[in-house]
């Protein structure tokens, strides 16, 4: 619902831009580019690179950049990045040393702009993918989900849009088509462990590491990113609030676990968006407040104010 109490129009809400994803003062370098999504995801893929692609390009990330370039959050930021290091248009194939070092949540606020800028209704997601890792491994991931107007929400991953980076993963699929089997959002995730009895731990932070980020509350911290994507809060991935009792790594409690299986449905399937606005407004502990607490990976934890 709007503050106004009237229901929102789904497909007009998630073709305006969010604070995060607002390209600012640098919306001008998006004239002119197709409103293809695919060639959208190609534009996204061509002027970044993850944090553990160096190998891959051959390249060796500068400290600084590896540290840094991802703890962007916003969108006019990040451009200002790319283009201090390469100001030829986005349609231009950046060397590896001239890309934004970042992760899929990058490749995936960029493609979600530019596809609410050429008006396709677009957002992020959050979930677990099963192409990157070993075998049965569901690693944390960012994809985009868009809408076709002849088939509906579909699911894409602009960090695939390159043919070398899909043949140096399992990925026999279209990435403008992400199959819901190789993709599950959170929620999806959360309802495979509670309601099938999959196994938790084959769901965590990628690449697989030792240590807490994994199984169900991993997966919870996941819903929380996701319901705020939904409503267009689009934070960084170590973005924390609301964090349940207990440790990191030790069950959830009882009570912890109960909101879960209320709100996993919400963001599973055929979304609502009067639902998840609904869900975002009333639970304290899942509203993404105006400071959170970042664990930066290789900057530490910090206090954040968002815009």
């Amino acid at each position: 619902m709007t503050s106004l109490g009237r229901p929102l129009v789904p497909r007009s809400f998630y073709v305006k831009q969010s604070t995060f994803s607002d390209p600012g003062e640098l919306g001008a370098l998006f004239a002119g580019l197709p409103p293809d999504p695919a060639q959208l995801a190609r534009v996204a893929r061509n002027v970044m690179i993850h944090r553990l692609e160096g190998d891959l390009f051959g390249h060796t990330h500068p400290t600084d950049r590896l540290h840094n370039d991802a703890e962007s959050r916003y969108l006019d930021d990040i451009l200002r990045i790319v283009v201090d290091r390469n100001d030829a248009p986005l349609t231009v194939r950046r060397q590896p040393g001239d890309r934004f070092v970042g992760v899929c949540r990058d490749f995936t606020l960029l493609h979600v702009s530019l596809l609410r800028h050429a008006g396709i209704p677009a957002r992020l997601r959050s979930g677990f993918a099963d192409y990157f890792g070993p075998t049965g491994f569901h690693g944390d991931h960012v994809v985009t989900e868009y809408w076709d107007e002849d088939r509906g929400w579909l699911l894409a991953d602009a960090q695939l849009a390159d043919p070398e980076i899909t043949a140096h993963w399992p990925v026999d699929f279209d990435p403008m088509d992400v199959p819901r089997s190789r993709f599950l959002v959170a929620g999806e995730a959360w309802r495979a462990i509670r309601e099938e009895g999959a196994d938790q731990e084959t769901f965590g932070l990628h690449p697989p590491t030792e240590g807490p980020l994994f199984g169900e509350r991993f997966v919870a911290g996941n819903i929380r990113l996701d319901l705020a994507a939904l409503n267009k809060v689009e934070t960084l991935l170590w973005d924390v609030w609301g964090e349940d009792e207990g440790e990191p790594g030790t069950p959830l409690p009882p009570r912890a676990r109960e909101l879960y299986d209320r709100v996993a449905p919400v963001v599973s399937g055929e979304v609502s968006v009067e639902a998840v606005r609904k869900v975002f407004a009333e639970e304290d502990g899942l509203r993404t407040p105006a400071t959170v607490t970042c664990h930066a990976p290789f900057n530490g934890p910090s206090r954040v104010t968002l815009r």
